[in-house]
């Protein structure tokens, strides 16, 4: 296994220091495995999908506006 060095800042190594229990390198590394994870699903569907990036980002807005109506008046 590989050993990584992470930089955080000060206020947030105090915060992880009240939680002594909490391995906080194996959050990390499943954070990691996470976002390795969708970023393979997006490329994947990227690569199989006809869509173009001016429609991705017009299907984009519209969820957006949707969501934003829902939680709005909801």
């Amino acid at each position: 296994m590989t050993t990584m060095t992470l930089s955080i800042p000060n206020e947030l190594k105090q915060k992880l220091e009240e939680f002594p229990e909490i391995n906080w390198s194996e959050v990390a590394r499943q954070a990691f495995m996470q976002k390795v994870r969708d970023l393979d699903f997006l490329k994947s569907f990227k690569a199989e999908s006809e869509m173009t990036e001016a429609e991705a980002l017009k299907l984009g807005k519209q969820v957006r506006k949707k969501l934003a109506d829902k939680f709005r008046d909801g």
